[in-house]
């Protein structure tokens, strides 16, 4: 087997999506005078690489600890959108997608992570498209971009509310492209809350 890594390393000066919390990461303790090397965080769940819940953004909707640990984990589907203003249906032309698949989308924009553009013109997905992956029973779907959507994000909605998870802030998708078959294991934190950091692998077959 073979690993690839897709997340961003959570670091004391992360970029967060405007008008969001800033973080910290702060080093509160130091061997040389307290026997021991701890750090201390205070964050949003909503920055780096990280997972949405329905409750995120529907009334009522789950959290992220009611979801059992096989929906974390599920065959790739990497979707190369690369060049493209919009994330349309066209793309899943050619795409053989099963229920339970988990849906990756490379647009490249993860270069521009710490860059103003990252949060200002993204590619956006198309409704069609939400529609399309939540009939096929894709369980997650992931971005390389800061959110599938914006404002009224009608996207997060259609999706949430079939229980396909949005994972954002991916990073390293192009290493996927050599390899069609891979799986994703993407484990956030056991947080009873509407979101969490995540670390994402995709598993290759070699």
């Amino acid at each position: 087997m073979k690993y690839i890594d897709l997340t961003h390393t959570f670091t004391s000066s992360m970029p967060v999506y405007p008008g969001n919390p800033k973080s910290e990461l702060t080093q509160v303790a130091f061997i040389e005078k307290d026997e021991c090397t701890l750090f201390e965080i205070k964050t949003s769940m909503h920055i780096g690489t990280h997972v949405d819940a329905p409750s995120h953004m529907l009334e009522k909707g789950k959290g992220l600890n009611e979801y059992p640990i096989e929906h974390f984990i599920g065959r790739g589907v990497l979707i190369d959108a690369r060049g493209n203003e919009t994330i349309g249906p066209q793309l899943l032309n050619g795409k053989q997608i099963s229920k339970g698949d988990i849906i990756l989308i490379l647009t490249g924009f993860s270069l521009k992570f710490r860059e103003a553009e990252y949060y200002q013109s993204y590619p956006v997905m198309t409704e069609e498209f939400a529609k399309k992956i939540v009939e096929c029973g894709v369980k997650m779907i992931g971005v390389d971009t800061p959110s599938p959507d914006k404002s009224p994000y009608l996207i997060h909605k259609i999706l949430l509310k079939n229980d396909v998870l949005i994972i954002e802030n991916l990073t390293n998708l192009e290493a996927l492209l050599p390899h069609p078959q891979f799986d994703v294991i993407a484990l956030p934190i056991r947080f009873d809350a509407e979101a969490s950091p995540i670390r994402v692998v995709a598993q290759i077959f070699q």
